[in-house]
């Protein structure tokens, strides 16, 4: 069947069920039921630290066929999630599914797990590096789910994605199980991706490498949730949790990007008193943002919040008293870490108080404006966070589909032609996030406004800016590189798409 975007879909995915075809971003929003969750309570004499991984995994009575989560707090310094799996590998366990919020080259082992059959399905919101190139070639079982952030939420709060032991990386717990991400050694601030799983799981192992007394202060995630804790002697690197500071580009075609943006936020409107912001870490999103701050100052502009995986220089913005408050789903650096431990206006969110779309409101929702980024662009709109040209996953949508949806002006920023390959195509090699939900691409050679956002165009057309239609910038691109040939692909699926509804937008194929 085809989905509403033209896409190919099966009715049925063999390791995924019964298909439910994307019908648009707001056409699934409905009355929906949680999860009932069975609990075991604990008796007023019993112990929940225990002396190792293996204890946790008997105690936890671990079967073939079980679905085990993982949270991305840590990135590419965690351990606990090899850890983990190493120690199951030695039980013989088979079929096992792996949630993981998002994967990074650090997991490459898990490769030996999917080729073993230990792991035979994978969920998760990103990834990258041999594991991601593995599905690709189409080394996995079982096609692997691509949520997105609230889209993960939203699955483990309705049961699409059924936990049985969640293991929680945790820079500090107490002996009862209360967690913080702000002390220790492994210190990565808020753990808004960990909380659905905690919540949600029928069995939560808390790992950490800093056991302390009962009470830990302070706590995000509490010991109602939590069954076991085990202390090892280090959860991550580091080096790969949090990078010491994040960088605005330097590059004159970023920049330029990110100057027209900023005169594209001008000119919407919406940066006024209340303004409320969200862009990524990379060096071009925060070039934007560098000259937002500049328009704020000079307009003496007053934003509600900032929102997103914060970085300090989001940080910096709201410590010179231009927004209100922080809203934080993960660190990305250790002045965000910081903050997050000393300013109790920097608060902490939930992934489904972030994104998850079948909630009483989450806060994208009140979002202005975004700044996303893609992989490629097509003439509907359509953006790939996904893939690469080549059919490769790199990626994923995270976030981006979530706060496209909801921002007011959700705006994609990259340079026209990158590796030698046109940036807009005809169709995107994969729809990560729906072209409904996205207003404004700009690029160093123009600036292209969604034609449904009328409003905007007559706002853009009074300005000096080089608006034209995005059909202009693909001819522009490809004078510079010539029409790139369509990839080809195998029959076997690899990935299927889930939109942050539970929908199927798209699926990859074997490369």
């Amino acid at each position: 069947m085809k989905n509403i975007l033209g896409r190919e879909i099966p009715e049925y995915i063999e390791g995924y069920g019964t298909v439910k075809a994307f019908k648009g971003a707001f056409a699934s929003l409905r009355e929906v039921e949680r999860k009932a969750v069975k609990l075991q309570s604990a008796e007023p004499t019993e112990k929940k630290v225990l002396s190792s991984i293996k204890d946790a995994i008997e105690k936890c009575t671990i079967k073939d066929g079980m679905t085990v989560s993982f949270h991305h707090h840590l990135r590419n310094g965690d351990y606990v999630l090899n850890m983990v799996l190493e120690e199951l590998s030695k039980t013989g366990i088979k079929d096992i599914r792996v949630a993981a919020s998002s994967i990074f080259p650090v997991h490459a082992p898990l490769v030996e797990h999917m080729k073993s059959g230990m792991v035979t399905g994978i969920c998760a919101n990103y990834m990258s590096g041999p594991v991601a190139e593995a599905i690709s070639r189409g080394e996995l079982k079982y096609p692997a789910i691509m949520h997105t952030h609230g889209g993960r939420a939203r699955a483990i709060e309705s049961g699409d994605i059924s936990i049985d032991i969640a293991f929680i990386a945790a820079p500090t717990c107490d002996t009862y199980g209360n967690i913080n991400g702000v002390e220790g050694k492994s210190a990565c601030g808020t753990l808004g991706y960990a909380v659905p799983d905690a919540m949600y799981a029928e069995k939560v192992v808390a790992i950490t490498d800093n056991l302390i007394p009962y009470p830990a202060c302070p706590i995000e995630i509490t010991q109602e949730y939590i069954d076991f804790v085990v202390e090892v002697e280090s959860i991550g690197d580091p080096n790969g949790i949090v990078s010491g500071t994040t960088q605005i580009t330097k590059d004159p075609v970023g920049l330029k990007i990110a100057k027209m943006t900023s005169e594209v936020i001008e000119a919407s409107g919406l940066l006024k008193k209340g303004f409320s912001f969200q862009t990524g870490a990379g060096g071009t999103s925060l070039a934007v943002a560098d000259y937002v701050k500049k328009l704020m100052q000079q307009k003496d502009i007053k934003g509600s919040f900032a929102a997103g995986g914060i970085t300090g220089y989001m940080v910096e913005m709201f410590e010179e008293g231009l927004f209100e408050s922080l809203f934080d789903v993960q660190c990305f650096d250790l002045k965000a870490v910081e903050s997050y431990r000393e300013n109790k206006r920097h608060q902490n969110m939930s992934a489904s108080m972030y994104g998850n779309p079948h909630n009483k409101g989450a806060v994208v929702n009140n979002l202005d404006v975004m700044i996303l980024g893609a992989t490629e662009i097509d003439t509907a709109f359509n953006a790939n966070v996904t893939t690469g040209s080549n059919g490769m996953i790199m990626g994923g949508s995270g976030g981006h589909s979530d706060t496209a949806a909801g921002a007011k002006l959700a705006i994609v920023v990259t340079q026209l032609v990158k590796g030698r390959l046109p940036i807009v195509v005809d169709d995107v090699t994969t729809v990560t996030t729906p072209g409904e939900t996205i207003d404004v691409l700009v690029t160093e050679r123009g600036i292209a406004v969604n034609p449904k956002r009328q409003d905007l165009i007559e706002k853009l057309e009074k300005t000096k800016l080089p608006i034209m239609s995005i059909e202009e910038l693909k001819q522009i691109a490809e004078k510079m590189t010539g029409t790139p040939e369509k990839i080809e692909a195998e029959d076997q699926l690899v990935a299927v798409i889930e939109y942050r509804d539970g929908t199927v937008i798209d699926t990859v194929k074997k490369i």
